[in-house]
């Protein structure tokens, strides 16, 4: 690998030669570890032409730092870094310049200190992992995903490849969408109603961004989609947290609010599916407070014990609801890709708000995604994975009944966890950092509630990434962590 001439610039306050500053230079880059054993260095000419000195002088350097082995002359082929140049210091050098800003004060809004979970990123080296919403590699179809986006990359698609849309979106992935993916929904839709978005959580920003004020309030469920809580409480609205029930969002119960957040087919975490005469009063109970909805229409491909209940847009005669859905939950959450449906004007509003942060999703994963989608890779993977995830469900209701545990809530139509409820007095943080030590991963549910003060006891378990000879004995660990903490309560702090 050759070094760039361009990485080389000369201190106008520097002190000495010029040679002993290019020597310098040049030493510091190899101690620190920037240019490696091996790496050839600018030829004298370039690196004299672009430092705007003699090219003696940068030879001269080269000779000293030849002459000291941080450099060798391999004959007409020019400087290398040498083999035995000194090796970088184990600790890394510290940087001389110090941040002179006071950040405290420059810092004109936080964004920091949300309550969105921080999964271990090598969740997959535990052997019992009932996290939610990672992929299962031995259910993705690599092969047909991989030739999708080798046929993206072909000549006859180099404009989609290459194109700047601005604003606009790849028009084979939005006709599947109206074609194919919202009619199983039941939802009719124009494409200038339709906004592709870096997933549903983006799509969550966007529809946030567009209709909350600091004045208006939002009516949310509780527990809810803990990246949701994040979104509301950066957009400065009033939040009014809503419990949930055995049903999902109970509409009498929600409050005088401008908009109303809600995941009728999969309440998160809860799984509940809203049965359909509450989501027509849902409707109702908008219609009175002339508010606006956003549906949230995760998993619902995940409806393998029955099929799904039309989506709340379905339903809408008024134009009020605005619907969420995404690609990253059912085929890998890495893909980032989901979308907004709603009215012209306010598809309008966000695609000129997104064109103004990020544009739109590249190009080359939304037409490798049109081909996934429209050549039946999708539906295949879909069945597959309800499948799957239904044999896995069975085992894991089994070890629950088995060990007395208490299941919080579990959509009966399908989805990928259980609600868990944890005996009074257990702290299911602590819970989950005991059971890592045992190769158990579980997801607190203190981060889903909404509120100031939330319930300890709560947890979720998915299974869409857990082998289903495993489950058994991961849920007997957990059970035997719950009794432990129960008869050695961990001391209050």
């Amino acid at each position: 690998m050759s070094i760039s001439a361009e990485t080389f610039f000369l201190d106008s306050h520097a002190q000495g030669t010029l040679q002993s500053q290019i020597q310098q230079m040049i030493a510091q880059g190899i101690l620190s570890g920037r240019f490696a054993r091996g790496e050839k260095l600018p030829s004298s000419r370039k690196l004299a032409q672009h430092l705007g000195v003699s090219r003696i002088t940068v030879t001269l350097a080269y000779t000293e730092l030849v002459a000291s082995d941080y450099l060798s002359a391999r004959g007409r082929s020019g400087y290398y870094v040498s083999d035995t140049a000194p090796e970088p210091p184990a600790t890394p050098p510290q940087v001389p310049k110090s941040d002179a800003v006071d950040w405290s004060r420059a810092i004109g809004q936080r964004f920091t200190g949300g309550v969105t979970p921080d999964r271990p990123r090598d969740w997959s080296r535990y052997r019992y992992a009932f996290i939610y919403g990672q992929t299962d590699p031995a259910l993705f179809d690599h092969a047909n995903w991989r030739l999708c986006a080798l046929k993206a990359l072909g000549q006859k698609d180099f404009t989609a490849l290459t194109t700047d849309y601005y604003d606009q979106d790849d028009p084979k992935l939005i006709e599947f969408i109206l074609r194919h993916t919202l009619p199983r929904r039941g939802i009719t839709a124009r494409p200038d109603q339709v906004l592709l978005t870096l997933g549903a959580q983006n799509a969550l920003w966007l529809a946030a961004q567009v209709l909350l004020t600091q004045r208006r309030i939002a009516a949310v469920e509780s527990p809810c989609y803990p990246a949701l809580r994040d979104i509301l409480t950066q957009s400065r609205c009033h939040m009014a947290p809503v419990d949930v029930d055995a049903h999902g969002l109970p509409p009498d119960r929600i409050p005088q609010a401008d908009v109303i957040f809600t995941t009728p087919s999969h309440q998160c975490p809860t799984a509940t599916t809203m049965p359909l005469d509450r989501r027509h009063a849902l409707l109702d109970r908008a219609r009175e407070l002339d508010a606006l909805i956003v549906e949230d229409d995760y998993e619902f491909e995940m409806s393998f014990l029955s099929p799904p209940s039309p989506a709340l847009k379905s339903l809408d005669g008024d134009g009020r609801v605005i619907y969420v859905g995404s690609f990253s939950k059912s085929l890998f959450p890495g893909l980032r890709l989901g979308y907004l449906v709603g009215s012209e004007s306010f598809i309008r509003e966000a695609r000129a708000l997104r064109a103004s942060v990020l544009r739109h999703p590249p190009g080359h994963i939304q037409r490798t995604a049109a081909y996934f989608l429209s050549l039946g890779h999708y539906d295949a993977l879909i069945r597959k994975m309800g499948r799957v995830l239904a044999d896995r469900r069975r085992v894991m209701e089994s070890a629950i009944r088995e060990h007395g545990l208490d299941i919080a809530g579990s959509g009966a139509f399908g989805g990928s966890s259980f609600w868990m409820r944890a005996p009074d007095g257990v702290d299911t943080r602590a819970l989950t950092t005991r059971l890592m030590d045992q190769s158990v991963l579980i997801e607190a549910g203190q981060h889903f509630f909404p509120i100031a003060n939330p319930p300890t006891n709560f947890y979720r378990l998915a299974y869409s990434s857990i082998p289903v000879e495993r489950i058994p004995e991961g849920i007997a660990r957990i059970a035997r962590a719950i009794a432990d903490i129960q008869t050695n309560p961990p001391p209050s702090s």
